[in-house]
């Protein structure tokens, strides 16, 4: 499978993941202008190629299958994706990209896994409507919000879960 990288999915992930952590760093009263120019990279780099491709490598992996194994596949393997080391990695670039280098431990991987546990009723409920509801071209853009508002939830964890 070749991987692909549109310049929609980067406008996309750029905008929307860098949006949805904003507001979170609004909330937080944390805004820097360095962490929005962060989150707008990784969004417009490592999620925009990473995202839309695993989800169409979800699409070939499961495509033997049908019914409820397909559809219990399709969505355990996006949760798969959303992993707490896939929220560990948000968290640390929200600590990069903020300066606060030192707040990269291993406090923070706890954090993630416990952001991962308490979200999975959500998670799972939102990626089996996004991973079988939705057409595989809108799937990137649909996940994105959905970790737009996860990423305020995220942020928001390090408070919640310290």
């Amino acid at each position: 499978m070749q991987l692909q990288l549109t310049k929609q999915n980067v406008l996309k992930g750029a905008i929307i993941y860098s949006a949805g952590d904003t507001i979170a760093a609004i909330l937080l009263n944390e805004f820097s202008i360095y962490r929005l120019l962060g989150m707008i990279l990784v969004g417009a780099t490592i999620y925009a190629l990473e995202i839309p491709n695993y989800f169409a490598w979800i699409d070939k992996k499961t495509v033997q299958l049908s019914g409820i194994k397909q559809t219990l596949s399709k969505t355990g393997l996006a949760i798969a994706y959303f992993n707490p080391l896939w929220i560990f990695r948000h968290l640390a670039f929200i600590k990069l990209f903020s300066g606060n280098f030192y707040d990269i431990n291993f406090n923070l991987l706890e954090i993630a896994c416990l952001s991962f546990l308490v979200n999975i009723p959500i998670s799972f409920i939102a990626n089996f409507l996004i991973q079988n509801k939705i057409k595989l071209n809108w799937r990137f853009l649909t996940s994105a919000v959905f970790s737009a508002i996860m990423a305020i939830y995220y942020a928001l964890s390090e408070t919640i879960f310290q």
